[in-house]
């Protein structure tokens, strides 16, 4: 990619689910990535996001707003803000906001295309 691409608020995917939502900024979608995958967790308070894994990349996440508890094949982390978490592909893992208001997440995965499979 040899130029400079905005992405306009407009322009982000979103995807809204029951336990809160994904918006993605940057991906291969969107057109404005060759190499990574970029957006923004929200889970609500008592909420999980479900159990997954990435066939084909690993996640990373920083906890931006909240208090969660995440869920890994090795056990289990609570994460405040500031906390980060990196995920290897293949490792089922989900996110429990334990706090009382919104947990807010940034997600990057280093593939414009991640694969995501739900247990």
């Amino acid at each position: 990619m040899n130029k400079t691409i905005v992405v306009r608020n407009d322009m982000t995917e979103t995807v809204a689910a029951p336990w809160g939502g994904l918006t993605w900024y940057a991906s291969g979608k969107l057109g404005n990535s060759t190499e990574l995958t970029v957006g923004r967790c929200v889970i609500k308070p008592g909420m999980s996001n479900p159990l997954h894994f990435h066939p084909n990349c690993t996640e990373i996440l920083i906890v931006l707003q909240g208090t969660v508890m995440h869920t890994t094949d090795g056990g289990e982390s609570r994460m405040d803000a500031g906390d980060t978490i990196t995920v290897q592909s293949g490792f089922t893992h989900h996110a429990t906001n334990i706090g009382n208001t919104d947990a807010v997440l940034f997600v990057v995965f280093p593939t414009p295309d991640r694969k995501v499979e739900n247990e």
